[in-house]
C-alpha cells in the first residue's frame, strides 16, 4: 500500500474566497457567508474572520461579537457548486480517480497520472497552479500513501498549502499528533481518549486493538490503524448518495403543536423538491428535532416502499412527531430526512423499524 500515491486537496475558505474574488471591496477583510440574523449561522469564515475567532456553524450572533465590523454575505450555493465543477475539470485532466468529499475538497489517486509526473508533489503542485490561475482560487493539497495521512497532510500548512508524507517519515509524524487532529475523532470521543490518558498518536499507538474497540467499538479498529499508518481504503471515483434532507431554524422557537405541524409541511414540501431533484428514492424516513437548549431528539422509521411524495412522506412525519411524546415545545429547528436506497426488501409489508437517538 506505500507506493500509492493520494493527494488530498482542500480549497481554502472556499465559499468566503469566491466571495472576495468576485467582490474586490470585500478582500482583506472579515467576512462570513451567512445571514446576521439571531438565529443566522456561519456558512464559512475568510481567513481574516478566523482570526477573530470565527468558525463556520458558529451563531450569527456570537461572530458579530467578537468582530463588530463582520461582513455578512448570503450564500449562493449553486454559483459554488459550478465552481467546484471547474475545479473538477482541472483534476480530470490529471486522473479521473476523484473521491469528492464535498464542495470544497477531494481525494486523488495519481498513482497513475494522465500527465505521467513521477511525483505527487509534482502533481498536487500543478493542480494549485491552474486553480489559482484559472480560477483565482487558492487551495491547499496533501500527499501521502494513504487517505489518513493526505487529508492530515493538507490541513498542516493551512492556507496555501503543500505538504507531503512519506512513507519513513509517517511513524515519527504519526506519533507527535494531537489526538484531536486525527481524522474523524471529534471532540466528545477526544475527552475520552484523555480520560483513558490517550493524548498524542504515541500514546494511541501504545493501545491495543483489543483495549480500542472495548471503549470504542469498531471505530477503535480504525484508530488502532490510524496510529500505525495504516488506512486500505481505497480512492472510490463514484460515491452513492446516501440520503436526501433538509431542515429549518426558526428566527423564534416554536411554541405550540399547531406551530410544528405547519413547519413539518413546509420542510416535507422542500424535502420532496430535493428527492425530485437528486432523482433518489429511499425507504427511511427520520425526524430531526432541536430544542432551545441545543439538546435534540431524532426517530426514524422504514417502509417497503419508496418515500417520494407528500403523501407518502407526511403522514409518516407526524407519526413520527406525535412517538416523541413531546412535554415542550421550544424548538428552534425541525429537520427531515430520506435514507436506505435499497433496491429491493424481502417482504410484502410495511417495516416498523424504529431507531430513537435521544
Amino acid at each position: 500500500m506505500e507506493n500509492r500515491k493520494i493527494i488530498h486537496i482542500d480549497m481554502d475558505a472556499f465559499y468566503a474566497s469566491i466571495e472576495q474574488r468576485d467582490h474586490p471591496e470585500y478582500r482583506g477583510k472579515p467576512l462570513v457567508v451567512g445571514r446576521p440574523e439571531k438565529r443566522g449561522v456561519v456558512a464559512a469564515a475568510s481567513y481574516e474572520a478566523r482570526r477573530y475567532g470565527i468558525r463556520s456553524a458558529m451563531s450569527s450572533l456570537k461572530a458579530k461579537q467578537l468582530c463588530p465590523d463582520l461582513i455578512f454575505v448570503g450564500s449562493h450555493m449553486e454559483y459554488y457548486k459550478s465552481v467546484s465543477m471547474q475545479i473538477h475539470e482541472i483534476f480530470h485532466e490529471y486522473t479521473d480517480m476523484i473521491e469528492p468529499l464535498a464542495l470544497d475538497e477531494a481525494f486523488l489517486d495519481v498513482t497513475e497520472n494522465k500527465k505521467n509526473i513521477p511525483l505527487a508533489v509534482d502533481v498536487a503542485r500543478e493542480i494549485k497552479k491552474e486553480i489559482k490561475e484559472k480560477l483565482g482560487l487558492v487551495a491547499s493539497a496533501g500527499i501521502s500513501y494513504n487517505k489518513f495521512l493526505a487529508k492530515i497532510a493538507s490541513d498542516y500548512k493551512k492556507p496555501d498549502g503543500l505538504y507531503t508524507i512519506h512513507p519513513n517519515r509517517a511513524p515519527a509524524f504519526i506519533s507527535k499528533l494531537p489526538i484531536e487532529a486525527f481524522w474523524g475523532i471529534g471532540k466528545v470521543t477526544a475527552r475520552k481518549m484523555h480520560s483513558l490518558g490517550i493524548h498524542t498518536g504515541a500514546d494511541l499507538k501504545k493501545c491495543t486493538q483489543t483495549f480500542l474497540t472495548r471503549n470504542f467499538g469498531k471505530a477503535g479498529t480504525l484508530y488502532h490503524d490510524f496510529a500505525n499508518g495504516i488506512d486500505p481504503r481505497m480512492v472510490t471515483p463514484e460515491r452513492t448518495r446516501k440520503s436526501v434532507g433538509c431542515e429549518s431554524t426558526f428566527e423564534n422557537d416554536l411554541t405550540n403543536y399547531i406551530a410544528v405541524i405547519i413547519e413539518l409541511y413546509h420542510v416535507t414540501t422542500e424535502l420532496i423538491f430535493r428527492l425530485e431533484k437528486s432523482d433518489f428514492k429511499g425507504h427511511t424516513l427520520t425526524l430531526k428535532i432541536k430544542f432551545h437548549d441545543f439538546t435534540q431528539k431524532t426517530r426514524s422509521i422504514t417502509m417497503a416502499h419508496e418515500l417520494r411524495t407528500k403523501q407518502d412522506i407526511l403522514p409518516l412525519a407526524k407519526k413520527l412527531l406525535k412517538d416523541l411524546e413531546l412535554t415542550q415545545f421550544r424548538i428552534r429547528l425541525l429537520g427531515l430526512s430520506v435514507s436506505n436506497p435499497f433496491e429491493e426488501l424481502i417482504t410484502d409489508g410495511p417495516l416498523q423499524l424504529r431507531i430513537n437517538f435521544d
